[in-house]
């Protein structure tokens, strides 16, 4: 809240760090001068009206209720700032004086009086004070998941050592069950790793030797030898920290322009409240008045909803930076998307098996496979992918030999393997029209490896970048939130980028670009009148990023370049979070629209009441909380946001993916 805080201005939680506390404690004094007050009326219906014992048990509540409610009071007036405190004092003020004069025989009165109003007032404050920690909760409940304690192994020997402490290159111990200490790269074992905290994503995802775990995560199953290579702050999840608590700060221009004028505002309600008193000569409206204008719900209206909104982001791996790019994603007519792993995964996969003569498509799969795997090659670890998964034996390669760009020669049971380009197999003495028998187009981003065994040529195999399995899906999502625009920007070739165009659905295509050229393309697009969303992995399309309205990075978990080259970054390489990107932006602009109109709303139709002397200063107390949780609970509708999207869901929604492409089997 942009108010002056009751409670965090009596105590600067900043020097200790114990807001929770503080809290708590104003909570438990809040109490006790409740029941001083609530003593004095058991006493005036137990005995006589009015007795001095009734008077010093509500004069001790009322102190007890009212002094931090002057003394915030009375520290912004003797720093020169005139808040919307100054207005609460003066109404519990008020209370007093005019209850005792009002009424001199009964002593209790005005401060009866001036307790329930100083009453209500701080429990609104604390209700909003503990929403706020509570939401802030929330989110560092998704970001402060690293252990405390790490398992690191010396010599062999395991010993239990501060998180903190672990330095790069340092070798711990990841048991089923535990979080992940540290981000790393695996050296011994296989688990099955739960980062949905840091990525978002649904399912576990099964990790081995060499593959990258992040500080945060979980593992579900088996044991892992992780070597340290990012600790403490320099870990994802500690950048993501970071992020996530800078975005909270961040203004959009709304709220500053509400924060510049607040300091009218108390003057302003000064003078309705004296023209009460000019026409109708009712202190108890005046009073009535000051306390019903204190603007809280109105002011509460945008942070409350952009809290909630970051808070759903978070939880499904979207960092938001700045709440003002949230803002800009709801007028976003346009996205621009980059290929090669934005599109596609990037990676190489096996597309095509084509044996030739007696040769089987597992038995050709086995050859190269077992061939292949000595090698480091992105073709290499396809093959020997699409083997695994497909349960092929591999048998031992020898006399292994590689020639970068051409092919590898190896001994695989005895028999000379050769595997490579056309050309490569050719100088290896093998003979025939290797060409004949592909019906692929190498220019539409086809890659060709021709397999020969003791100089006889027995098939090829086909690879390709494969397009994601829900790049579809994903694209349909946002044609349905209103998106007018939809093109894919790529330096690859022609052929290759109208393919992936054509799988995925996208009608606009640019290819053959150079940086500058993708960044002219958006740049012309933003001159026709479009709001670009460009959309990359975030590592060799910086400059096309930076041109567009927002930029929004792909699989930044891991990726520290991917996280700064932004203004707004995926964990996952989840493309449907774009279209919940943007569904959530527009429900956090419709509430911010309906709290900021409920809040005027109510201030003028109070104010307006309370001149005409339909209320009085405890019943708008009690409405000035009631407005406040409104507004609240109205915006934390936004947290549950993207639950389509969530683990428990995760049956339903793998069964609605479309089926990626499966490999063909050629005869």
């Amino acid at each position: 809240m942009q108010v002056t805080s009751l409670i965090s201005q009596q105590d600067d939680c900043q020097d200790c760090g114990h807001e929770h506390s503080h809290t708590n404690v104003q909570l438990s004094y809040t109490l006790v001068g409740l029941i001083f007050v609530l003593n004095s009326f058991l006493i005036d219906w137990t005995f006589a009206k009015g007795t001095i014992v009734s008077g010093l048990s509500a004069l001790v509540g009322t102190c007890i209720l009212g002094f931090p409610i002057l003394r915030v009071a009375f520290l912004d007036l003797s720093k020169g700032r005139l808040t919307i405190n100054e207005l609460v004092a003066v109404g519990v003020l008020a209370c007093a004086v005019s209850g005792n004069y009002a009424s001199p025989n009964e002593v209790a009165g005005g401060f009866q009086t001036a307790g329930i109003v100083a009453f209500f007032m701080l429990l609104g404050e604390i209700i909003e004070t503990r929403t706020a920690i509570g939401a802030r909760a929330s989110i560092e409940s998704l970001i402060k998941l690293t252990p405390t304690r790490a398992r690191r192994l010396v010599n062999g020997k395991e010993e239990e050592v501060a998180a903190k402490d672990l330095t790069v290159g340092d070798l711990i111990r990841i048991r089923p069950g535990d979080n992940v200490a540290a981000d790393g790269l695996i050296q011994v074992g296989q688990g099955s790793i739960n980062q949905a905290n840091i990525t978002g994503e649904s399912l576990p995802v099964d990790k081995g030797p060499g593959d990258q775990v992040f500080a945060g995560t979980i593992n579900l199953t088996g044991a892992l030898e992780v070597k340290v290579t990012k600790a403490g702050q320099d870990t994802t999840i500690g950048k993501v920290r970071e992020l996530i608590l800078a975005a909270e700060k961040t203004r959009l221009p709304f709220m500053r322009i509400v924060d510049q004028n607040m300091r009218y505002y108390t003057p302003f309600v000064l003078v309705v409240a004296a023209l009460v008193w000019a026409f109708t000569r009712d202190l108890n409206r005046v009073i009535t008045v000051l306390i019903v204008a204190c603007p809280c719900a109105f002011i509460l209206a945008t942070p409350s909803a952009m809290v909630a909104a970051i808070a759903a982001a978070a939880r499904l791996g979207v960092l938001v930076k700045n709440v003002g790019d949230l803002e800009l994603a709801a007028r976003i007519s346009a996205f621009v998307f980059d290929k090669t792993g934005t599109l596609t995964t990037g990676k190489l996969v096996v597309s095509r098996l084509n044996p030739l003569g007696e040769t089987t498509a597992a038995e050709l799969l086995r050859i190269a496979a077992s061939a292949e795997k000595l090698s480091n090659h992105p073709t290499a670890k396809a093959l020997v992918q699409l083997a695994d998964e497909a349960g092929v034996p591999l048998a031992d390669a020898t006399d292994f030999k590689e020639s970068a760009g051409r092919g590898i020669s190896t001994l695989v049971e005895g028999a000379r393997v050769v595997i490579g380009r056309s050309a490569w197999l050719k100088d290896n003495g093998v003979s025939g029209d290797f060409l004949k028998s592909v019906d692929l187009n190498e220019t539409e981003g086809f890659s060709l490896l021709f397999v020969a065994r003791d100089g006889q040529f027995v098939g090829w195999v086909g690879l390709q970048d494969q397009t994601r399995a829900e790049a579809s899906e994903a694209l349909e999502g946002l044609r349905e939130t209103g998106v007018r625009r939809i093109a894919m920007v790529s330096g690859d070739r022609q052929p290759v980028a109208a393919r992936v165009a054509k799988e995925i659905g996208i009608e606009e295509v640019v290819a053959e670009c150079l940086p500058q050229n993708k960044v002219e393309y958006v740049k012309q697009m933003k001159a026709k009148g479009y709001r670009v969303a460009v959309v990359g992995d975030g590592v060799n399309d910086a400059p096309a990023l930076a041109a567009g309205d927002i930029s929004i990075a792909m699989g930044a978990a891991g990726s520290e370049v991917a996280i700064h080259s932004a203004t707004i970054a995926l964990m996952s390489n989840d493309l449907r979070r774009l279209a919940f990107l943007v569904r959530l932006s527009r429900m956090t602009r419709s509430v911010i629209n309906q709290n900021f109109m409920f809040g005027v709303v109510f201030i003028i139709g109070g104010i307006s009441l309370s001149a005409m002397g339909y209320l009085n200063p405890i019943i708008a107390a009690m409405m000035h909380n009631a407005g406040s949780l409104f507004v609240v609970f109205n915006s934390a509708r936004l947290v549950r946001q993207g639950e389509e999207l969530e683990p428990h869901l995760v049956a339903e929604s793998v069964a609605n993916l479309p089926t990626p492409p499966s490999v063909k089997f050629a005869t």
